[in-house]
């Protein structure tokens, strides 16, 4: 299973900067593995004139065998032998999808920390996939890539070269010529290569929704073959299906028009449909956060680590949220989420119940004191646990709002994602991964050194062995008595502490 990238370079950007966009050094082979096999990185040229990138996946038929027993549907006698004698190591899957995400994860994302203007750049881009399934022939290659700006050779190849009366085989030899970014020619390899070999390896689950629709951002909403797209991607799960296009259909009419935010909740008609619809992990964390903050009575709410904004748009649809401040370190985070809030179109009185805040959760900041909830929805985990204790004492012991209430992926429910390797964390940046023990640990003893009361909540459906995929705890500070005492003079000393030693650094 195999693809190339190539570009061409001039004077002002050599061509070998291919390198910084894929993190990948031209002059190394490198190997990545997989839960399916091998994957292999290496350039067969690289000057700065031209740029060749291959990607190899030597795939284990055994190890992908195995991975799958228990989720086919048996059938005829010969089906055991098609496991093992079928064009998985060799024609372009999903396979090739999940190595594409796994092996270049920073260039799908656009993010390239050597030089940071290079992913907003188009390139001249030349892509090779040798053997590509297209159930559809050639037409629908043309159909689904040509209107994403690429220029399509889809030769489609004989069933045997020697026995030319067989026919052709449903196999393309496929190559994209096109200027376009690098993360944008990604995204749609990530998506298209499962669309045209209309299979997935793997078990497809609501989340799929969610990595449909964020790989598609910018470019699925208005592709004339959307529900095509959807539909085969989401291996023809009707339910989801129907769930993303309703997606899909609102992100377009809410870039097609200046409709504020909180007038967007009655955009679709919830009564419609009755059909029971499985809903996004995301959007039932979402729901359960909103659910614990109106139960609270809360009005002004901080969303720290508010990352793109999502939490924040929500909360600006509800009107009980009289202020919304959302908080994150990354200047690039605060960015997109302005860009996706349209802050600078929105109107003045919505506007008026919004901030975006840079700032680091390590440190003490007097601007998130007197709020009546916090929220830190799916950041713990992205913290060196020896900052652990300075995340603690910043929220719980000097911003101190009245409710806290913390999300984070369960450890124990990751054997349950057929899509993630074994041993694998849920996302590359995560620095931990609490079980249900480790959480109430951490949980219990931050509510007690601080004057907190906890109790704990499931998100998503809770499986009876492994617990549900994300745990919550609600921090709820103790009426009667404040903080204690020991809990405030260790708040204190790790203030003067901490300022002393950013005096000194100084």
């Amino acid at each position: 299973m195999f693809l190339t990238i190539s570009t061409t370079g001039d004077d002002a950007v050599p061509a070998t900067d291919l390198g910084f966009l894929l993190h990948k050094h031209p002059e190394r082979a490198q190997r990545f593995s997989t839960a399916y096999g091998d994957a292999h990185v290496f350039y067969p040229e690289a000057s700065a004139e031209r740029c060749t990138a291959a990607l190899l996946l030597d795939v284990d038929p055994v190890a992908l065998v195995r991975r799958g027993k228990g989720k086919g549907r048996g059938g005829a006698p010969y089906s055991a032998l098609a496991q093992y004698v079928n064009d998985r190591p060799y024609a372009a899957s999903s396979l090739l999808a999940v190595a594409v995400r796994t092996v270049f994860s920073s260039a799908l994302k656009g993010r390239c920390d050597a030089q940071p203007e290079l992913p907003g750049q188009q390139l001249a881009l030349r892509v090779e996939v040798p053997a590509l399934p297209a159930r559809g022939g050639a037409g629908l290659v043309r159909r689904l890539l040509e209107p994403l700006g690429w220029t399509v050779d889809a030769e489609v190849l004989p069933l045997d070269e020697q026995f030319p009366g067989w026919g052709d085989s449903r196999y393309v030899n496929l190559v994209l010529r096109g200027r376009l970014r690098l993360s944008e020619a990604l995204r749609h390899l990530y998506v298209l290569l499962p669309v045209l070999d209309d299979a997935k390896h793997y078990w497809v689950s609501a989340d799929e929704v969610d990595k449909l629709l964020r790989a598609g951002e910018g470019w699925l909403a208005g592709h004339p073959e959307q529900e095509l797209i959807t539909r085969r991607y989401l291996a023809r799960r009707g339910a989801l299906t129907r769930d993303a296009l309703a997606r899909l259909e609102l992100a377009r009419l809410a870039e097609a028009d200046d409709t504020a935010p909180e007038e967007l909740d009655n955009a679709v008609d919830e009564d419609a449909d009755t059909e029971e619809r499985p809903v996004p992990l995301a959007v039932r964390r979402r729901e359960a956060v909103l659910r614990v903050l109106r139960e609270a009575g809360a009005q002004r709410v901080l969303d720290l680590g508010c990352g793109q904004g999502q939490l924040v748009r929500e909360l600006l649809k509800k009107r009980a949220f009289t202020e919304v401040v959302g908080v994150d370190v990354s200047v690039r985070a605060l960015e997109e989420a302005a860009r996706r809030l349209r802050l600078d179109r929105m109107p003045e009185r919505l506007a008026a119940r919004v901030k975006l805040l840079q700032g680091s959760l390590a440190y003490t900041d007097r601007r998130l004191e007197g709020y009546d909830a916090a929220v830190l929805s799916e950041v713990v985990e992205h913290v060196d646990p020896p900052r652990l204790p300075a995340l603690e004492h910043a929220v719980f012991g000097a911003a101190r709002p009245s409710t806290v209430v913390v999300t984070t992926p369960n450890a124990e429910y990751n054997v349950r994602w057929e899509s993630l390797p074994a041993g694998r964390m849920r996302h590359p940046d995560h620095r931990f991964e609490w079980d249900r023990r480790q959480f109430r640990a951490w949980a219990d003893a931050s509510a007690q050194r601080h004057g907190y009361a906890v109790e704990y909540r499931p998100v998503g459906d809770e499986d009876p062995e492994v617990g549900p995929p994300t745990q919550m705890a609600v921090f709820r500070a103790e009426e009667q008595g404040g903080v204690p005492v020991e809990a405030a003079e260790d708040g204190r000393a790790a203030g003067r502490d901490g300022r002393k030693a950013r005096r000194e650094a100084r």
